[in-house]
């Protein structure tokens, strides 16, 4: 999961791409990058840390142009310090570009060596996006030959990045001295959208990841780019889209409704949001089901992806909400944080308990998902320490069971705290009185009830179905090996081809 967005716009563009990142900073606090273009000139300047830290007065004076792309990105294994992998990336030929990625390739090691041995391309980092930038580099010269590109040519590029890329991949990207490019896999993994803003001096088209990128920054949403779409627009304001896929279906990852996206977005026709009420309603209901009601004296939230689960829960359950647990905000998400040591420390650095409201209770703490465990572990254990005389557990998603390889940082079975466990055993660890979980149908509904219209999702953390097809039992023991084996350690293909799963996207 990272955060990306590009602008064409009729002024300067660094004070609204950085404007544009702390919009989409949750997406990503690891590292920031923005990338200009003046004319056919780029200009550059990324690094580690949220974007308020990443970039001075000096630094936004030095990305002249109106038109840029930007990116927030989160850590992932194997690149959690290395600023070498912050984006945007850059190559200069054929045309010279800037690439933002958000996603994972899983063919990464494939065309990573294909780029080596047929392509005749040098991919200097770990990253899946620079292999991703190079591909696409690739085919926009076999699609002009060489030689001038229009929209028609560009739109042939991004059907052979379409044939030879497997994965997620949301995609913002400048071409040099013609303009700005985005893309979606045939798959629709990822979420991309796009707005505008009419001036006096002509349209301006910002591309990002979430809505509120956009309306925060007072562009018009118009709509999000479908699968396999890509969509261009000129240095002039020029608006081209085109579907490049050949049999493009949308399977919107389900976990940025659980916990991924900002609740104010509107991903895939779907209002965050309103997902996220729904999930506490059928998660009410499998409460009801599972254990007393009467039992329950107060239903609390642990801040903030849960909040409207839980209160749509106590509503549809008539018992008390409260806010038990107060947030710093200043302590980044611990699920994104490389490393168990490290996202245990910072649980109660960012939480602290606010006692009266536990003290001699029955207390239900709804979570939007328990992924590793060791947050709700500690969570459990603050509120017997702050009096609670029964804590019961609810999970607005379904046990996360297995690998996921499409952008999200729990890619091995032996991380996840529910991949070989069962339910009773998962509350026995945790601590907890009692441990509910919503079912993987009830999670697919709720978001279905927003949009009746999307059939599929990408659901594979939940469910280990990988929709894109090429993820077999040997390539997640590859991925498990290379995020576990010791880095600087010469272990062969891995360090060779460096596996897209140390990729940064």
């Amino acid at each position: 999961m990272c955060g990306i967005v590009g602008v064409v716009s009729t002024a300067p563009v660094n004070q609204l791409l950085y404007d544009a990142l702390q919009l989409l900073q949750h997406r990503g606090q690891d590292a920031a990058g923005i990338a200009t273009a003046n004319g056919s000139n780029f200009h550059m300047f990324k690094g580690n840390g949220l974007a308020r830290d990443v970039f001075r007065t000096r630094n936004m004076r030095s990305l002249p142009g109106n038109s840029g792309i930007a990116q927030v990105r989160y850590p992932t294994a194997g690149s959690a310090s290395n600023s070498e992998e912050a984006q945007p990336f850059y190559v200069n030929a054929p045309f010279g570009l800037t690439l933002s990625h958000n996603g994972n390739l899983t063919n990464a090691e494939q065309l990573k060596d294909e780029m080596f041995r047929i392509d005749r391309r040098h991919i200097n980092t770990n990253s899946d996006s620079e292999v991703l930038l190079n591909v696409l580099a690739h085919e926009l010269h076999q699609a002009s030959n060489g030689l001038v590109l229009d929209p028609a040519a560009i739109f042939r590029a991004v059907a052979g990045v379409h044939r030879r890329v497997q994965g997620s991949y949301a995609v913002v990207a400048q071409i040099a001295g013609y303009g700005l490019l985005g893309f979606r896999d045939p798959f629709g993994i990822r979420p991309l959208c796009f707005g505008v803003m009419e001036t006096d001096q002509g349209t301006e088209y910002m591309i990002a990841s979430e809505s509120v990128a956009l309306e925060g920054l007072g562009y018009r949403f118009v709509r999000d780019v479908t699968p396999g779409e890509a969509i261009f627009v000129n240095l002039d304001g020029r608006f081209y889209a085109q579907q490049c896929a050949q049999n493009p279906t949308l399977n919107p990852c389900i976990f940025e409704y659980v916990y991924l996206a900002r609740p104010d977005s509107v991903i895939d026709g779907v209002s965050v949001y309103g997902a996220r009420l729904k999930l506490g309603e059928y998660l009410a209901d499998q409460i009801k089901a599972t254990v007393p009601v009467s039992e329950i004296d107060v239903v609390m939230p642990i801040p903030d992806s849960s909040r409207p689960a839980a209160m749509q829960l106590a509503m549809r359950l008539n018992l008390d909400y409260r806010e038990g647990f107060i947030k710093n905000r200043y302590i980044g998400r611990t699920f994104i944080m490389p490393g168990q040591a490290i996202r245990k420390k910072s649980v109660r650095q960012k939480l602290n308990t606010v006692a009266v409201e536990f003290r001699g209770k029955n207390v239900l703490l709804v979570d939007d998902s328990i992924v590793r465990g060791t947050t709700i572990q500690e969570i459990v254990l603050m509120a017997r320490e702050a009096g609670a005389r029964k804590v019961m557990v609810a999970s607005a998603a379904p046990p996360v069971r297995f690998p996921n390889v499409y952008g999200i940082d729990m890619p091995t079975r032996s991380e996840l705290i529910a991949a070989a466990k069962s339910i009773e055993e998962i509350r026995r660890e945790i601590g907890a009185d009692a441990l509910i979980y919503q079912r993987l149908d009830d999670l697919k509904q709720a978001v279905r009830d927003c949009n009746p219209a999307l059939t599929n999702f990408e659901a594979s953390c939940f469910d280990g179905v990988y929709i894109t097809g090429n993820v077999t039992p040997e390539y997640l023991n590859r991925v498990e090996h290379a995020r576990n084996a010791p880095k600087g350690v010469d272990d062969g293909p891995r360090n060779q081809l460096s596996l897209a799963i140390e990729a940064d996207a």
